[in-house]
């Protein structure tokens, strides 16, 4: 009877029956567990690529669009195009005339396509413009070297904009040229169309200080075309009529050049406290 009572911590008799207490999970150690789970080979990670490539390859880019980096690519395109206009002659336009392929607007728009190229690449504007008069007269020719004289201004200060400011600005630093930098940049349209009526100034010269200042695309492209038009209608006429030099046309266009030059003098001479003062 004592033994039918008794119960052991294995299990428990009821009825005649033995019941199994559950035993707790063994732990599974270390080994074991890297047994049973196994990664397969499609989800192994890859290798990462050394630091060190990327890091030169940052390097580099930050190098080669660093500021004097772009403006040494300016000074480069700008001699490429120099040297091209030196191969291939334009002038000789003047005395072999235009393609005989070409007549009418679509030679005016060709001839102001190649007159703004021309002008970033250092060719004179008065021998654009009389070309353009000896080509197509004076209406068609004044229209079509205004619109040269607008493109090459807005390549040449597009290029120096992206090019050239970054590395050229810190460099303003005497009193002439930060009092130049402010005007261009305080009054840039007044400054532009002083310059453009003052045709002493090289045309490629007053767009690249125009572009390391301040100075906003309205402001300069508006003031260069308005600026433009009595010195280059002048030219284009001058070049229009040069075969008769007595004529009043010819006359009156030759003191339509000599005007603007001295009311540019004139502004340039009242201007002359501001800039000391600034």
């Amino acid at each position: 009877m004592l033994a039918d009572a008794a119960t052991d911590s294995g299990g428990t008799r009821s009825g005649g029956t033995a019941t199994a207490t559950p035993q707790a999970p063994a732990p599974i150690t270390g080994t074991a567990l890297a047994a049973v789970v196994t990664v397969p080979a499609a989800m192994a990670v890859a290798p990462l690529p050394p630091v060190v490539a990327t890091g030169f390859a940052v390097r580099c880019t930050r190098a080669l669009l660093s500021p004097w980096s772009r403006l040494s690519l300016l000074l480069v395109l700008l001699a490429g195009a120099a040297a091209t206009v030196l191969l291939f002659h334009p002038q000789r336009l003047l005395s072999d005339g235009w393609p005989p392929q070409l007549s009418g607007a679509m030679a005016a728009l060709v001839f102001a396509a190649a007159y703004g190229l021309c002008s970033v690449a250092f060719v004179p504007r008065p021998l654009l413009n009389l070309g353009a008069g000896a080509l197509f007269g004076s209406q068609l020719g004044t229209g079509a070297a205004l619109a040269g004289t607008v493109l090459g201004a807005g390549i040449s200060f597009g290029l120096g904009r992206v090019l050239g400011q970054d590395a050229l600005r810190p460099l303003l630093r005497g009193r002439w040229l930060k009092a130049a930098d402010g005007q261009l940049s305080r009054h840039g349209f007044r400054s532009m169309m002083a310059a453009r009526l003052f045709p002493g100034l090289p045309f490629w010269g007053v767009n690249y200080c125009a572009a390391v200042s301040r100075m906003r695309w309205t402001p300069f492209l508006l003031a260069t075309a308005l600026g433009s038009i009595p010195n280059t209608a002048a030219y284009v006429v001058a070049g229009a009529r040069a075969s008769s030099p007595t004529s009043p046309a010819f006359l009156i266009a030759m003191a339509c050049i000599a005007l603007p030059a001295l009311g540019g003098a004139v502004v340039a001479w009242r201007k002359r406290h501001h800039l000391r003062g600034d």
